[in-house]
């Protein structure tokens, strides 16, 4: 293959080179250090790899034949608190100064560090991103160091402090966090009311509510992720807890689970009732510990920490020993037998016993 040479060269003679498997790249074999620029335009540089974008979750299925939906595995629910929060979204609602925003940073400060929900509830560490929304840096560094009593603060707990509505771009930095971040066990919204948005002109009260839900429940169900969106209740108390979220039904409607945290009386100074579609309804009672901000889960149902001390005692008793009568009861606990007995009837006529002719007590099976 013979290279003529340029205007430039000053070598007179073509020069040879002898093809056998040689690549066509090959260098000339008389030159010691070929520049192939001297007669060859440089060609385009190498495109140059982009950086891996985190691809989130696929779609889930949304059409199925009865056959095969039944023939399919599903996993069993995320929890990011066993029993409380499982994977979607949960509204958490309370009156303003419960104690909400102590509750809310204490789970997300136990979920992040792996360590027991409410003193007592295993939980499996994970990253967990807390939208504190009505604090400042400063007090949640006060109050985080209050709750941590010493302890590291752990670094897969993101805390942010402004953040888009979600149907303005929310939604979609919501998920690409979680995209970032597979392993997430808890996603805080504190308060909700922060980031829902605007209602579209002439949408009613309770399809604006329902929306409003959608727009993170989307996300949640797409990630498998527990969302906690704190909310208040309404200042008008209700027998139904579910009537005392502030809004519509429509909020309840479209959250996978509701709870309340309600102030009581006794030895509980709060209990969180739920109610949910993969977590059973039921009653926790819970004491706030000042001196540390943490929230406890207190042992035995509700109502034994919710009743008098005398209510309570007869309770415990009556709970293992059905059937027993006011007497056995003043004899076994040291209670004044007519003070026991009257107790009883006033129990039994707010349904937190049942009695036979005969005058024995029971528990009921609710309480």
């Amino acid at each position: 293959m013979t290279r003529p040479a340029g205007p430039d060269d000053p070598r007179p003679t073509p020069h040879l080179r002898v093809v056998h498997d040689d690549p066509q790249d090959a260098p000339w074999p008389d030159e010691t250090d070929p520049d192939p620029a001297s007669w060859a335009e440089p060609g385009p540089e190498p495109p140059q790899a982009a950086p891996a974008v985190p691809q989130g979750p696929a779609r889930p299925r949304a059409v199925w034949n009865a056959a095969d939906l039944m023939a399919t595995d599903f996993p069993e629910p995320r929890w990011a608190v066993p029993g409380f929060f499982a994977e979607g979204v949960s509204l958490l609602a309370g009156p303003p100064k419960v104690g909400k925003s102590w509750l809310s940073l204490g789970l997300g400060l136990d979920v992040a560090a792996g360590r027991p929900a409410f003193g007592t509830v295993p939980v499996e560490a994970g990253p967990v991103l807390y939208l504190a929304l009505e604090d400042t840096p400063r007090r949640l560094k006060t109050r985080m160091g209050k709750l941590l009593a010493g302890r590291p603060a752990p670094r897969d707990l993101t805390i942010v402090t402004e953040f888009p509505p979600l149907p303005q771009g929310g939604a979609d930095a919501l998920d690409r966090w979680l995209t970032q971040n597979p392993d997430a066990r808890l996603v805080v919204i504190d308060v909700f009311a922060k980031v829902r948005g605007s209602s579209a002109p002439g949408v009613a009260a309770y399809d604006a509510d329902y929306a409003a839900i959608g727009h993170v429940k989307q996300v949640a169900d797409r990630h498998s992720v527990a969302t906690i969106l704190v909310h208040h209740v309404r200042k008008m108390g209700s027998d139904d807890f579910l009537a005392e979220v502030s809004g519509t039904n429509g909020l309840a409607g479209a959250a996978d689970a509701t709870l309340v945290l309600k102030r009581s009386r006794g030895k509980a100074d709060g209990v969180l009732h739920i109610t949910g579609r993969d977590v059973d309804e039921n009653e926790h009672a819970l004491a706030f510990q000042p001196e540390s901000g943490n929230w406890l889960l207190l042992d035995g149902p509700a109502t034994d920490h919710t009743i008098g001390d005398t209510r309570a005692t007869i309770l415990a008793h009556v709970r293992t020993h059905p059937g027993t009568r006011p007497k056995d009861i003043a004899t076994a606990t040291g209670l004044d037998y007519a003070n026991t007995r009257q107790t009883c009837t006033r129990m039994a006529k707010d349904g937190q016993l049942h009695t036979d002719a005969s005058g024995a007590y029971v528990v009921p099976e609710q309480v």
